[in-house]
């Protein structure tokens, strides 16, 4: 099993404003690929994230909160004139819109050398918004020999401009990536009309080995290359909100192909052929994953501790 080994995650790291629906407000620290490698980090796996923080307040705000889960924030020789911000506006059903404050880039360099990853995750802003998006795809390229790549589109309607302006990047990092993860309201907006299962079966014959779509409090569905469909329900619970829900499933899916020894470059045969009882059984866990963090504020994934118990 590839129970060794770090991941390596791509993307922004900001600071979540959450102003509710009944007055209230808290500062949290976000970012979809940041929240991924919080859970990837509670789940007792290393990971480091390269972003684009500035040298700021908020900033160090950021890199104490991801290093208090084991995230390592790589340094690059260059960072952000000011740390990124998302305004998150929660109505009372716990679901949450999104204002931007950002610019998005890479370091050309970095301080250390993270050497081969066995995953390489991204998504979300990090991949469209230029002028970093041209660099994830750099970073991925250079990865995807040695690596698993992961993908969640995670759209951002407010950042990313029209469907037929971010379909081109979506459907050129789905056909790079081994896996792929994407919410059946970012597939609403992409493809009108169109089923969320025909996407993904569509998707898993263009080049990824699984892809899964989240359905919120109805759990998942996945489709394979090697063929098989299914549906995994999620547990019922209260819901808090539902920042971080999807970061929180992203990081439990990788997690789990991670206990299953499916990731490595090595090992991309084999994930090709992932067999249906896998794929359950790994998204079972994905949904109770999500399930606690929707069950509280914020972006607040579970422990592995708290996940077992």
């Amino acid at each position: 099993m590839s129970t060794d080994g770090r991941a390596l995650v791509v993307g922004e790291a900001l600071i979540d404003v959450v102003e509710r629906f009944d007055g209230s407000r808290g500062e949290h620290p976000g970012g979809s690929p940041a929240n991924v490698a919080l859970g990837l980090g509670r789940l007792g796996r290393h990971a480091d994230l390269l972003t684009w923080l500035g040298n700021d307040v908020e900033g160090d705000t950021i890199r104490r909160h991801l290093e208090a889960s084991g995230v390592h924030v790589l340094t690059g020789n260059r960072s952000a004139a000011r740390t990124p911000t998302a305004t998150a506006h929660v109505d009372a059903a716990g679901v949450a819109t999104y204002e931007f404050d950002l610019e998005w880039d890479l370091p050309d360099s970095w301080d250390e050398d993270p050497g081969d990853p066995l995953v390489v995750h991204t998504g979300s802003i990090a991949a469209v918004l230029q002028p970093g998006g041209a660099a994830v795809a750099r970073t991925l390229a250079r990865y995807r020999e040695t690596s698993t790549i992961t993908y969640d589109p995670n759209l951002r309607p407010a950042l990313m401009g029209s469907p037929e302006h971010a379909l081109p990047h979506v459907d050129a990092l789905v056909r790079l990536a081994d896996v792929v993860k994407v919410s059946d309201e970012d597939l609403a907006w992409l493809h009108p009309g169109v089923a969320p299962a025909e996407i993904a079966e569509q998707w898993s014959r263009s080049g990824p080995s699984l892809v899964v779509v989240t359905h919120g409090g109805e759990g998942a569905f996945a489709s394979t290359a090697a063929g098989a469909r299914l549906h995994v329900p999620a547990p019922a619970v209260t819901v808090a909100d539902t920042v971080g829900a999807g970061d929180s499933f992203m990081g439990g899916l990788i997690d789990g192909l991670w206990s299953a020894g499916l990731l490595g470059g090595d090992r991309r045969g084999a994930l090709a052929d992932i067999d249906a009882a896998t794929v359950e059984a790994v998204l079972a866990r994905c949904v109770r994953i999500a399930a606690i963090t929707v069950s509280r504020p914020g972006a607040n994934p579970p422990t592995s501790a708290e996940l077992d118990a």
